[in-house]
């Protein structure tokens, strides 16, 4: 039976632990040759070996424009050009707005939307060469609401949620889609630097419609579908994958709630 991306060359930042490892085992799964991209080259060989023959590990540091140039020809010789991009690379800085140090604000910026922006400046020619092509910004629920304490994630975030939609506009006419998955809680490091479960009683999740933490494959999957053919027609589109973290307490208007 035919995978979903046969004979697609997906280049995927972050992708040496967490939700873009598991998004490199997923395409892998669905037929494409994956690059997993990242600065942590023992993780990212590690994900790449385990998959096999199908997989390699690029180093990039996606904030270096010199870097992205150099990976993308890289992978037209070893494969072919770029199909599809997963910018997936992020980094998360907890500190108040007027805690925060410039140097730490920059330095998210950076990585999760200047980073963006040069992995679909660097790849896109490619696509349009090809007529055809995907790129999966992963944005954050972070771009649909305040969140405290996340100021430069959230600025990053937003941006990168506006860089989606003109990008969509650009390159659309070119071929090439441009869309957005909008993540919730997801149990990965981010979200736990001590890489231990995440319990699903986080007061942020008890009041929510599903009560639990997603888990990376469910995110993977949304940008299994707005990378494959089977969202030929999207362009611009935003999922989001929240579980219904968004939507606000399920508890808020129950019978003797003190909101009724």
């Amino acid at each position: 039976m035919a995978g979903r991306l046969d004979g697609k060359v997906a280049l995927i930042t972050g992708g040496a632990r967490g939700q873009g490892a598991e998004t490199a085992r997923v395409f892998a799964a669905e037929g494409a040759r994956v690059v997993i991209a990242d600065i942590l080259d023992a993780e990212g060989k590690a994900i790449a070996a385990d998959i096999g023959a199908s997989a390699i590990y690029r180093t990039l540091d996606v904030s270096d424009e010199a870097a992205w140039s150099a990976v993308v020809a890289d992978i037209a010789d070893h494969w072919e050009p770029v199909d599809i991009l997963i910018n997936n690379a992020g980094i998360l800085h907890a500190g108040t707005l007027l805690d925060l140090a410039r140097e730490d604000f920059e330095r998210v910026l950076n990585i999760n939307l200047i980073g963006a922006w040069l992995g679909l400046k660097t790849t896109a020619p490619g696509m349009i060469e090809k007529g055809k092509g995907a790129i999966v910004n992963i944005c954050s629920i972070g771009a649909l609401c305040g969140m405290n304490g996340t100021g430069a994630y959230g600025a990053s975030k937003w941006a990168l949620r506006g860089l989606t939609k003109t990008a969509a506009m650009e390159l659309g006419f070119q071929g090439v889609r441009v869309n957005a998955v909008f993540p919730g809680a997801v149990n990965t490091e981010m979200n736990d630097a001590n890489r231990k479960p995440m319990p699903d009683d986080t007061p942020q999740i008890i009041t929510r419609p599903i009560q639990r933490f997603a888990d990376p494959e469910e995110i993977a999957r949304a940008s299994l579908f707005l990378a494959s053919d089977e969202a030929s027609y999207l362009c611009g589109a935003e999922i989001v994958v929240d579980g219904g973290l968004t939507l606000g307490s399920y508890k808020d208007f129950l019978p003797g709630s003190p909101n009724v």
